[in-house]
């Protein structure tokens, strides 16, 4: 969905509605839990935040306040949504002057604590999103050593024509979405 404005509150409110009860755009769900998945493009990044129980839970509260979505060029639909499997997750990205949203629902939630604790989700695309696939966001604290990472990992493919048609475009703009996010946690965290 491209626009020339950016959306307002009103028009979010009519994309989730009509999202709501869409399914995924794509039949492997979980799969940004392993390696990669043929036919797809896998991306990976990882920073270091710090360490200790603290820096941690500030990663976790800053998952849950999405921060990680908050790029400048890009924002969340709705930043008060709460994160639970099945909820629906947009963005708003400003692109070359354009608006678009893109929609996503939340497939699975990581919450786990022992001697790697972690915390975050994964969401995947609808149909009408700019790719198609799943992204998984998580933060985690290795007690062995006390250091704390956020990690992202992506495997998606084109979501339609326009994708294909731009591929090296979407390609840039994934990266710098990956970077981004690294940098907003790390800020966020700090």
């Amino acid at each position: 969905m491209f626009r020339l404005r950016k959306p307002d509150e009103r028009y979010l409110v009519q994309v989730h509605v009509r999202y709501r009860d869409l399914p995924l755009s794509y039949a492997e769900v979980g799969c940004s839990r392993g390696i990669g998945l043929a036919g797809y493009v896998g991306d990976s990044y990882r920073i270091r935040l710090g360490s200790g129980a603290a820096v941690f839970e500030r990663a976790r509260q800053a998952v849950r306040d999405w921060r990680m979505l908050r790029l400048g060029w890009v924002e969340p639909c709705w930043p008060d949504a709460s994160l639970k499997e099945g909820a629906l997750v947009g963005t708003v990205a400003r692109v070359f002057g354009l608006w678009t949203v893109n929609v996503c629902r939340i497939v699975f939630i990581v919450d786990e604590e022992g001697p790697v604790s972690r915390f975050g989700f994964a969401y995947g695309t609808l149909p009408g999103h700019v790719e198609c696939g799943e992204e998984r966001f998580l933060v985690e604290w290795r007690r062995a050593d006390n250091s704390v990472w956020y990690d992202i990992r992506a495997i998606s493919k084109p979501g339609g024509l326009l994708a294909r048609l731009a591929y090296p475009l979407t390609r840039w703009l994934q990266r710098r979405f990956g970077r981004g996010s690294l940098r907003a946690l790390a800020e966020a965290v700090r």
